[in-house]
This record gives structure tokens, sequence and C-alpha cells, in this order.
């Protein structure tokens, strides 16, 4: 970290004596006041709910300017990545920093698609789960599990063994995804095949049965390899810090990537864009497009309890940058599946429509976001709503291990302690039961 020549000045009106706090530059962004000898000179903490002003560590992953809608990773803007890399690029490229050339992106795809095949016993841990449990439930369940099949005794503080567990997790990803979703279905599992793609491979195991071939369609591959991409990461967001905070207790790394699927489940989150696709079909049920002015009647009442799923984004508060890609990608889908007469994709261009040119929600800066584009792109591929956040999964659990190697080999690597501000109860007796009202 670079320190500033400007220090920050914190004084007190009780008498404790003025502090000089060190300020450090980064590269691009906010710069930060450090506050780790506070507690220690003056006996306060500060509070700051949700962690919306404080910086948690130090990051060289992932930049996000929300005011320009502008995203990097390692340096490079989304869209410079989505146009001209594939998926399994930017996994490198999170991974070590740089992106691969011609050979090291062979070997990088060969060494993946080698480790594509999970043990055999993960069958039967499945059996244990109801066959209609949420997909998010059982993918939580099953990368947990890997814990069990990589244990303890691998020594996870040597660089090889970290190597080895992210490119396992990047590569059986797909296939206990695609695992999830046969059993919520009752389909026998298919089997990877690592002559195809990494993203092709994973249509394949999703929607594949032994009856007949499954035929690739390079632009719905290349559509979904974009969702992965534009979903690889995203700075200090819930998820990632939930993987920072479990892993920093030195937990397997699986464990702590299942912490992480447990967190982007949340509606608030990665389950965002099925709460969109939710949103639309109650619109469908309600009338669809002839009433859907009704519906932004009752989404511009502040007494209504409706909301608009799939609009604005708390940290950009420009167009997500992600967002027009996904928009991009949601035309050429529908062209090629010729559905851009299907009651459901039409309802969602009009409220699109409505929302670029409605002054209620230009001036808000509500735009679509990118979970409102990518739930109609996974719709169209067959992708059922549930399993939308699981596809996300897949996809950050690359940004998950790059910010948990991050970590890891921080020189400055702790394990998170949060503080509080107490308002409870101060010290007190425990009254006789025969008194206690």
């Amino acid at each position: 970290m670079i320190e500033s020549d400007i220090k920050a000045k914190l004084s007190f009106s009780d008498g404790t004596p003025d502090i000089d706090l060190p300020i450090y530059k980064g590269t691009v962004g906010p710069d930060v006041i450090d506050i780790r000898k506070l507690y220690g000179q003056t006996g306060k903490f500060t509070y700051d709910s949700g962690f919306l002003s404080t910086a948690s560590c130090n990051s060289k992953i992932t930049y996000i300017d929300g005011d320009k809608g502008e995203l990097l990773y390692r340096g490079y803007p989304i869209e410079d990545l989505a146009h001209n890399c594939d998926f399994l690029e930017v996994c490198y490229l999170l991974i070590n920093g740089e992106l691969p050339n011609a050979a090291q992106k062979k070997d990088f795809e060969e060494l993946v698609m080698h480790h594509t095949m999970v043990h055999e016993q993960m069958q039967f841990f499945l059996r244990g789960f109801r066959r209609d449990a949420h997909p998010m439930s059982v993918l939580t369940g099953l990368v947990g599990a890997m814990a069990a099949f990589y244990h303890d005794e691998i020594d996870y503080s040597q660089p090889h063994a970290r190597e080895v567990a992210q490119i396992r997790l990047i590569a059986k990803m797909p296939t206990l995804v695609a695992m999830a979703y046969k059993y919520s279905v009752g389909q026998p599992f298919i089997y990877p095949d690592n002559s195809l793609s990494y993203t092709a491979n994973f249509m394949r195991m999703m929607f594949a049965t032994p009856c007949e071939e499954y035929k690739v369609n390079p632009l719905l591959v290349r559509a979904l390899d974009r969702i992965f991409t534009l979903h690889a990461d995203h700075e200090q967001n819930a998820s990632t810090s939930t993987v920072r905070l479990c892993g920093s207790s030195g937990t397997n790394p699986f464990a702590a990537i299942s912490a992480g699927i447990a967190c982007l489940w949340g509606p608030a989150h990665g389950g965002a864009n099925e709460a969109c696709l939710q949103m639309l079909n109650e619109i469908q049920a309600n009338g669809g497009v002839e009433k859907i002015h009704e519906f932004i009647a009752q989404v511009k009442d502040k007494n209504s309890s409706v909301r608009l799923m799939g609009f604005g984004h708390r940290v950009y508060k420009n167009f997500d940058p992600r967002a027009k890609l996904m928009r991009e990608t949601c035309y050429e889908v529908l062209n090629e599946l010729g559905l851009q007469d299907d009651p459901l994709f039409k309802l969602a261009m009009t409220l699109e429509k409505i929302a670029l040119e409605d002054d209620y929600f230009v001036s808000r800066k509500l735009y679509p976001n990118v979970d409102f584009y990518s739930g109609i792109v996974q719709r169209a591929l067959g992708i059922p709503t549930e399993m939308f956040t699981c596809v996300f999964a897949l996809a950050r659990t690359v940004g998950w291990i790059a910010q948990w190697e991050e970590m890891i080999t921080d020189p400055e690597y702790k394990i998170g302690r949060p503080r509080q501000l107490y308002v409870g109860e101060t010290s007190r007796k425990v009254p006789n039961i025969t008194v206690r009202k």
C-alpha cells in the first residue's frame, strides 16, 4: 500500500487527545483512512452498518466505479474481456493476474478439463435430498461435502495444494450444478465430455439425455459463456466477503466456497435474476403487456408494496456495464431461437422500453441491470428459474477462489473479527425463578 502525504486528524470533545490517522492511496478509486490503531489509542471503535464505508482488505483483482459504470478485472474493462476472451481465459486472468498466451491457455484448458469428473459417491450423497429441494440448497451441500473428499490432511498453506484446489473447484462446479439439476428433474446424470469446451460441456451435462445425441449451438454456448464472464467477480460483495471471512479461519477452501454459495442464495444478491423472472411471471398472470401500465403505476405508488426487480443497482449509479453486454446477448439469443414473440419475452422488452424512456425511472437511474437480461437469456436457453442462482455460483466460483488465494497470501492476513456497538442490558444478576415476571 502507498501511504499518502496527507494525514487525517481525529478530534474529540471529551478531552481525549487528538490522533493522526494515516491515509493510503489506491491506484484508482477512493483513498482509505487507516484506523487499525484506533481502538488501541482511543478505546473506541468505528460504526459502519453493512460496511458501506469500510475497506476490509486491499486487493488487486477487481475494481468498480459505480458512478462511471466501470468494471475492471485485473485492470481490463469488462467490455473488452467479454468481446475478446472466453470464460477460461478470464479464469486464468483472475487467478494469475495476467491473460494467458496461446500455450498457457491450452495448458490451462487441458488442466481444468482433466478434473471435471467428481467422485462417484457424490451420487449417493445426492440421494439424501428431497427431489423438490431448491437446487441452491443441494449445491451448498455438495460443495461443502467436497471437503470430505479433499480433507484437512491437505496442507493448504502450500501454494501447490491451493492451486490444485482452485482447479478442482473451477472444473467440478459445472458437473455439480448439472447433477443438482438432473436430480431435481429425475433424469440420469450425464458424465463430462472433455472434448467439448468448458461451457459447451456444461450445457451438454444439463440438457443431454441418453436417448439422443446432444447438438452444440455455438451462439448459445457463447451466450452462456458471456454470462459466466460477466459474473466471474464483483469486488467485495456479500458472498465474496463471506468467503474471505470464512476462509480467514483457515477452514477447508471447499467449506469457504460453500459458505459463499449460501450467501449468494439470497434474493438481494445472487437470487435477484430469479426474483426478476418471478416478477415477470406475476405480471403475465395478471394480464401481461395490456396491463403493464397498471403494474408501473403500482411501482410508482409510495404506498404500494410492489417492487420493480431487475432495475437499478446498489453499486452502479449509472448504467451497469454488464447490462449493456447482456442486452446485446439477449437479443442475439432471442433472434437465434425465434422467441421474439414469446409472451413473456415481449413483456420483458416492453418493460425495458418503459424503463428506458419514462422520466420516473430515468431520473432515478433505474436502468435494467445484468440480472434482468441474464434471467431472460437463461430462460431462453432452457435453464429453469430455480437454477439461475446455481449458474451464478458456477461463474462466481473463480472470483471467490481468487479472492481466497489473495487473502491467504496477504502478509497482513488475520482471522476476521468485526466489532459491535453493544446496546443491550448492562451486567445484572439472575433472579430466582419464583420472582421472574
